[in-house]
């Protein structure tokens, strides 16, 4: 599995919900997958890009609500 670099790395990040959903968002679309690890459940995936975003201020300072942002953005995106 690799981490590719985030939108956080050339632009600026802010600490608020949209900063963090944009964020999430690129993370998500860029994750990548070993063939092996196909499987891996949107659970596990929003875990993996957590880790990706763990500096994101937003995430830092309001976990349980970048948990609810990245659960809508899902739903919201059909994000799989």
């Amino acid at each position: 599995m690799s981490f590719p670099p985030t939108s956080q790395d050339n632009e600026r990040v802010f600490n608020n919900a949209d900063s963090f959903g944009m964020a999430f968002d690129a993370a998500w679309k860029n994750l990548k997958i070993e063939k092996e690890d196909k499987a891996t459940n949107q659970s596990e995936k929003m875990r993996l890009v957590f880790e990706i975003l763990k500096n994101h201020p937003f995430l830092k300072e309001s976990p349980l609500q970048a948990e609810e942002v990245a659960k809508f953005r899902i739903r919201l995106l059909n994000l799989v």
